[in-house]
């Protein structure tokens, strides 16, 4: 049997308008005990999701646990992205028991769900293995989440994935928004978000920009 390709996306792939961005509890007192992955790195992941996110015009829903009484504020990365956005703050460990963010996830009605947050072990895994039961598609930004230990991380994810749920990173989420250099509409705001955020994949844009005025596609 012959099987002829195609230049089309596979359906897999996400787009910008066809997913749920929902980014729980990127809080200074859950970061405090996150050593699956640093501080500086964590808050930077966040920053690059929560940007390319509001770039894109993803549908986002962002919420936290005892914002005031205390976990503490979201990232300022975050706020930064969505000025004035609704933050929902929750008492659930779970994010998929709160009715106000329930209510948030219909509003917006779309089936699939993409989620980073803090700690993988309880408020990634909560949401994402309640939506997989309830029919809905689930993505995880691996390292745009943390938990206590590499090991809980770890096993959070193995316990997700078995589940059905799709990993992915934060530099692969920007990227696949973009997915096309030839859309040039957002060339550079995807590269600003990467030269903002993306570590040494952003230094090499600045230096191949700076000193060849190199631009990807050409």
């Amino acid at each position: 049997m012959t099987i002829t390709a195609k230049a089309t996306p596979g359906a897999l792939l996400l787009t910008p308008r066809d997913h749920t961005l929902i980014m729980i509890d990127h809080q200074s007192q859950m970061a405090f005990a996150t050593h699956s992955i640093d501080a500086v790195t964590l808050r930077s992941n966040a920053a690059l999701v929560a940007h390319a996110a509001a770039g894109f015009d993803v549908s986002t829903i962002i919420t936290s646990v005892a914002e005031k009484s205390f976990s503490g504020p979201v990232f300022d990365e975050i706020k930064e992205a969505f000025p004035g956005a609704e933050i929902t703050d929750r008492t659930s460990m779970n994010t998929w028991e709160d009715e106000n963010v329930i209510r948030r996830v219909n509003a917006i009605g779309k089936k699939r769900i993409v989620l980073a947050g803090l700690w993988t072990g309880v408020c990634i895994v909560g949401p994402a293995l309640s939506a997989l039961d309830q029919g809905f598609e689930v993505y995880v930004i691996a390292d745009a989440c943390g938990d206590v230990s590499s090991e809980a991380h770890e096993r959070a994810m193995d316990r997700m994935v078995q589940a059905g749920a799709r990993p992915m990173t934060s530099l692969q989420y920007l990227l696949e928004l973009q997915r096309d250099w030839a859309r040039t509409d957002t060339y550079e705001l995807t590269t600003g978000i990467a030269k903002k955020f993306g570590g040494a994949y952003g230094l090499g844009i600045i230096y191949a920009q700076t000193m060849f005025h190199a631009k990807e596609g050409q």
